[in-house]
């Protein structure tokens, strides 16, 4: 039987992925990479929440890590309806050239 993955390297995993989505989001301009960041966070939050509930033997974990799916489809949904009337009133999907208060 091989040995199992040890916890420290899934919580390093998760801290790379979340810290590639924060810098994708702050350091990028474009609506669509910025909401591909977040989900790119909120994976890496799923992959803690289910290796710690794989390593503490409890499903609260799982569960956890099930309702973070539903919010980030519900995100998803919105989101994506969003960026697309921004793009169709806008036509750009650039983060600084959209002045929601000028019409």
């Amino acid at each position: 039987m091989p040995a199992a993955v040890p916890l420290s390297w899934y919580l390093v995993l998760s801290a790379v992925l979340f810290s590639l989505g924060v810098a994708g989001f702050f350091f990028r301009r474009n609506i669509i990479t910025m909401f591909m960041s977040i989900e790119l966070m909120l994976n890496a939050v799923n992959l803690s929440f289910v290796a710690f509930s794989f390593q503490l033997k409890q499903v609260s974990g799982n569960i956890f890590a099930f309702f973070v799916m539903v919010v980030a489809a519900a995100e998803a949904a919105v989101g994506l309806a969003i960026i697309l009337t921004v793009f169709k009133n806008r036509a750009t999907l650039n983060v600084d050239r959209i002045d929601s208060m000028k019409y």
